[in-house]
């Protein structure tokens, strides 16, 4: 079967390329696809040969991680579904993980259509959740299990570090369980976003202010709940005294190989350290749910969306680390 699909051909450099998509067992559901969701972060480190797959990171002399079909996330209707699949049915919309193709050095990627998905990476969406809030599922998914990993009662200090997706939607989510979320970014118009989707917020912005200082400022009690989404463990340790006893460190950024942590400093305030990873049928399940529901906002971060065969450009944007670049869509 041919498809289009995304390909990262070498470091910093994609195109949108015809591909050999493997026939469809019967435990695979495809899907033409609508809209799929970039995942900046976890996408711009693919791009530039960062990773050697999921959170491993490339190292010299490892074999090349290219050519492959970055991404993990996408939604469309479903156009065949194998005698083996359950709860899904052809003309149903869906919402897709990763899906199969060849001739890459990873035999599946995201922004590839039509999609050969296994039954088992494919949600059917309630007829309330639009296609395109329902496109970055997977990385919602992280900021979903981000806010509900560490216990936290009504009024808790909870800080996240990063106002990137997965920040402001680790933000929403624990807003929704009732802490006091302060949100540490370096962007205004992220933090501008932040104040419309997340009721209460305060705002650090620490390109203006020096964090530490900041935060004893918002927090004088101490934090109960710290997230770092951006992957710097120099910014928990620096940040560490100001947590109360018995309190919770959250980690979801991707720190390469600089991810040495001192667990005697955290055991000197009784830190639970939390690093989740990846996605399960039950969380991304659970955050659909959230979508529906509203208390987790998708829609409302989309500001770029680009025609697939514009993906070059779409990339462009997220390699530079605009900052205005936060919800960046491929229409197919």
């Amino acid at each position: 079967m041919q498809g289009l699909a995304v390909v990262v051909t070498g470091p910093g450099r994609v195109a949108v390329r015809e591909v050999v998509i493997p026939e469809p067992t019967p435990g695979d559901v495809v899907v033409r696809v609508q809209h799929s969701w970039i995942s900046n972060g976890t996408e711009r480190s693919v791009i530039l040969g960062e990773r050697a797959g999921g959170e491993v990171p490339w190292r010299t002399g490892d074999p090349s991680p290219f050519p492959q079909v970055p991404g993990y996330q996408k939604v469309g209707m479903a156009t065949w579904v194998g005698e083996q699949v359950e709860g899904v049915r052809p003309g149903d919309m869906v919402f897709a993980s990763t899906s199969r193709v060849e001739g890459m050095v990873r035999p599946a990627g995201g922004h590839v259509s039509p999609a050969v998905t296994p039954g088992s990476q494919v949600w059917r969406l309630p007829a309330s959740v639009s296609a395109v809030a329902a496109s970055g599922l997977v990385l919602a998914q992280v900021g979903y299990n981000a806010g509900t990993r560490a216990p936290v009662a009504a009024g808790d200090n909870a800080l996240v570090v990063g106002d990137g997706l997965v920040g402001l939607w680790t933000a929403q989510v624990l807003a929704a369980r009732g802490a006091r979320v302060l949100l540490a970014g370096r962007h205004d118009e992220r933090l501008g976003l932040a104040a419309r989707v997340i009721p209460h917020v305060v705002r650090i912005d620490a390109g203006r202010q020096e964090l530490r200082a900041a935060v004893r400022a918002a927090a004088p009690t101490g934090v109960r709940v710290l997230v770092d989404t951006v992957g710097s463990v120099e910014t928990v340790m620096t940040l560490l005294d100001l947590l109360v006893r018995d309190s919770h460190v959250v980690s979801v950024g991707f720190c390469g190989s600089r991810g040495a942590i001192d667990v005697q400093r955290l055991r000197t305030r009784e830190v639970t350290l939390h690093c989740p990873s990846g996605w399960t049928r039950p969380r991304v399940a659970a955050t659909l749910e959230a979508i529906q529901e509203g208390s987790l906002r998708t829609e409302e971060l989309v500001t770029h969306r680009f025609p697939v065969h514009q993906a070059e450009a779409a990339y462009a944007l997220v390699l530079a680390r605009r900052a205005e670049a936060v919800g960046v869509l491929l229409d197919w």
